[in-house]
């Protein structure tokens, strides 16, 4: 399993395409969804010898800025790492 370290928290992206009986749907566009389910969350960032925790749970469903993720592969699975910071709203 792959641990975030600091701040950071590792995401793995909604699907873009959803399974209707034997259909497949998908989305007419190509823009990649920013939607994601958090699945692990590092312990936070030291500040002033103290560390900061990360306001962040396992299982939310979050928005996140497109352009600050660092792909990364594990079992055959693909995660986003992302700085905490730079998700947006957590989705309710």
């Amino acid at each position: 399993m792959i641990k975030p370290l600091n701040d950071y928290v590792l995401l793995e992206v909604e699907p873009t395409e959803k399974k209707v009986g034997s259909i497949i749907l998908t989305t007419s566009n190509d823009k990649k969804s920013q939607v994601a389910r958090i699945v692990a969350v590092g312990e936070g960032k030291m500040k002033d010898g103290k560390r900061e925790p990360v306001s962040l749970k396992v299982g939310q469903k979050v928005v996140y800025r497109g352009y600050s993720t660092t792909e990364c592969e594990e079992n055959d699975k693909k995660y986003l790492l992302i700085q905490a910071e730079d998700i947006l709203a957590v989705i309710e």
